[in-house]
């Protein structure tokens, strides 16, 4: 999982999972009809702030906001890149 990526501050960048492609019935979902996935793993973060330090890790499995952070392409692959308080849970 290592990413030539460094975060400034109180940034992280997460790997967000991949989303549901059939339901539990059985139905295949639509590409068009898809939810965005909110929740993802932590690849990288960054040093924090003088006054705030990180509580995430790199390898943290997180849950984060619909329309968080910002999305970003990266060696082919899709990353989110955020501020930490954007962040809602550790799994």
């Amino acid at each position: 999982m290592a990413l030539n990526i460094k975060p400034i501050a109180d940034r992280v960048v997460i790997e967000p999972s991949a989303a549901e492609t059939t339901t539990a019935s059985g139905i295949i979902i639509p590409d068009t009809a898809k939810e965005k996935p909110q929740k993802g793993t932590v690849v990288a973060v960054g040093a924090g702030k003088t006054d705030y330090t990180m509580t995430v890790k790199v390898g943290d499995t997180v849950l984060y906001g619909k329309y968080a952070g910002t999305e970003l392409k990266y060696e082919g692959k899709d990353y989110l890149i955020m501020r930490e308080d954007e962040i809602y849970a550790v799994l």
